[in-house]
């Protein structure tokens, strides 16, 4: 946590200087799906959620706009590690499968490119529907 805020604090300064710029944080999903198995990441989430909403929020005023994206979960080397642990047990899956790094990747391009510039202050769950489909 304490390195997002250290990297925001001296991104965002520099990007104030020169009146322009995005930061894009990528949290997870833990933020707003509560694990009491996994305390301290969920917490920690949480707070870069805050943190990059109060920093979006205000940030506009010299012109750098701060978003995040929560990936919830993403066919990474340490998910497929972690469901061969789990002997190929897979926690449901929207669309059946997790979501691919390139679609993670999509959406922050998009949130960082002009084609967003209306959009600070927010951060976007990808996660298939599964926040459509239950509640936090």
């Amino acid at each position: 946590m304490f390195g997002y805020i250290d990297l925001c604090r001296l991104f965002l300064a520099r990007m104030q200087d020169a009146g322009h710029g995005v930061i894009v944080n990528v949290i997870g999903a833990s933020a707003n799906y509560l694990d009491p198995t996994y305390i301290a990441g969920s917490t920690g989430n949480a707070a870069l959620v805050a943190l990059t909403r109060a920093l979006g929020a205000c940030s506009l005023d010299k012109g750098v706009r701060v978003l995040g994206v929560n990936p919830r979960p993403v066919a990474t080397d340490r998910v497929e590690r972690l469901l061969r642990e789990r002997g190929g047990a897979s926690p449901s899956f929207s669309l059946g499968r997790p979501a691919s790094v390139r679609e993670v990747a999509g959406l922050i391009l998009f949130l960082a490119s002009p084609r967003s510039s209306y959009t600070s202050g927010v951060v976007v769950d990808i996660d298939g529907g599964l926040s459509a489909r239950h509640t936090p």
